[in-house]
């Protein structure tokens, strides 16, 4: 039988994989509980269904793709929820949290009765057609996320633990995410010091390779760099304190602090990234 599929929330990534579902005839259901307009756009543009937040436990699987700082505490607010219910959805932790952080959160759902599976989306929202995007799960209950390779979604099982693919995840996120924060660090600093110029040129010259990677992901990231503040965080204790580099991970989710900050407050560095990356 073709599954039902619970999602919160109909973000930019859950709405995404919501429609890629309700294009392969799977139903999806969504909670708009406390959610924007905007979100309300997107889940009726996917095809989602809009229900109470009990009428999620209905669903084969519950998919929390929200941001990382939200995910534990989402967790938290639906454990009542699925306690009280009869049918018990497996819940797929797909958000970018650290091994530990998604050991809380297994821990709270293990409490309700659901299956619980750990899982990390990388790629980015998926669109029509393509097959970038996929999906890593692990875990006791991971092979049952298996089921919706079949209707247009791209789920990889990984062996091991159950935080295998939260470690992938934080592995894989804090090379690419790290090294845009970096970027634009060393794009900022070069402009403070009357370089910019010089160091593009030379980029351009040496590692053109750089030079594009990097013009196609910093101005990508303004809209998303506050999301990304929880996630480098989750990767910087995936690190570890008693690793140097967890200050240079912490270091960068201050950065992606700052810069969403710049997004509401007249967008002085993001111009300086902007003019630089013009120039």
């Amino acid at each position: 039988m073709i599954p039902t599929v619970a999602i919160i929330a109909p973000g930019s990534m859950g709405a995404a994989i919501g429609q890629r579902l309700t294009e392969n005839k799977v139903t999806v259901l969504t909670s708009l509980t406390g959610r924007t307009e905007a979100s309300a756009r997107r889940a009726r543009e996917a095809g989602m269904q809009p229900v109470e937040e009990r009428t999620l436990a209905e669903a084969d699987f519950l998919l929390s793709i929200v941001p990382p700082g939200e995910a534990l505490a989402l967790a938290q607010r639906l454990a009542r929820m699925l306690t009280a219910a009869n049918k018990k959805p497996i819940y797929v932790e797909c958000n970018a949290v650290s091994p530990p952080t998604m050991l809380k959160i297994a821990d709270v759902i293990a409490s309700t009765g659901s299956p619980f599976v750990g899982a990390g989306i990388i790629g980015p929202p998926p669109k029509p057609g393509s097959a970038n995007t996929k999906i890593y799960a692990s875990g006791p209950a991971a092979n049952e996320l298996n089921r919706l390779n079949d209707y247009g979604l791209i789920v990889r099982v990984l062996e091991g633990p159950l935080t295998a693919a939260s470690a992938l995840k934080m592995s894989y996120a804090g090379i690419t995410k790290g090294f845009t924060a970096l970027g634009a660090a060393m794009m900022l600093a070069a402009t403070r010091g009357d370089s910019a110029q010089a160091l593009k040129t030379e980029l351009a010259e040496s590692r053109p390779d750089l030079l594009r990677y990097l013009s196609n992901q910093v101005p990508a990231m303004y809209s998303k760099a506050y999301r990304w503040v929880a996630e480098l965080d989750e990767i910087a204790s995936f690190v570890g304190t008693d690793h140097a580099e967890h200050e240079m991970l912490a270091a960068a989710a201050r950065l992606y602090d700052r810069l969403a900050d710049d997004v509401d407050k007249g967008k002085k560095e993001i111009g300086a990234l902007d003019r630089f990356l013009k120039s």
